[in-house]
């Protein structure tokens, strides 16, 4: 993508199937804000690295965005991204964070394939730095394997 929102997402993209924070934060101007969700924000690359840990504990990670509208300082695209769970860890940060609790496991049962849709409205400054990163998402439990 050559536009402005599109490098972003692209490059938000390789970041999360890479599971790699310095790629992120690259994307953020030193005093960024990522609104993971309308009720809390990171602020700063290395409050935005900390929150970002949270990739290292999935696997297998496919993301797709499509943008829907441009603005002369970012836009608005919207995003789904799927990946395997690795930890109980991450299954019960994910259960707290969806409002939906647990779902039925037994003991030894394999951890789910997650998917999670939303929305993500771009602010960027003049130096294609990202200045306000605001998502609003859906999570659930992936319907197969590869969705």
């Amino acid at each position: 993508m050559n536009t402005r929102i599109g490098k972003f997402m692209e490059g938000y993209k390789r970041a999360w199937e890479g599971r790699d924070d310095s790629l992120l934060c690259a994307l953020f101007a030193p005093d960024g804000v990522y609104h993971n969700t309308p009720f809390d924000a990171q602020i700063g690359r290395l409050e935005i690295a900390r929150y970002w840990d949270r990739v290292k504990l999935q696997d297998d990670i496919r993301l797709d965005y499509k943008i829907v509208a441009e603005t002369a300082n970012g836009g608005v695209a919207t995003w789904s991204v799927t990946y395997k769970v690795t930890s109980e860890k991450m299954f019960e940060m994910w259960a707290k964070s969806a409002g939906t609790g647990m779902i039925n496991r037994r003991p030894g049962d394999p951890l789910p394939r997650l998917r999670l849709e939303g929305i993500a409205v771009v602010e960027l400054g003049p130096d294609d730095l990202c200045r306000h990163f605001r998502i609003w998402w859906h999570s659930q439990v992936a319907k197969t394997d590869s969705t």
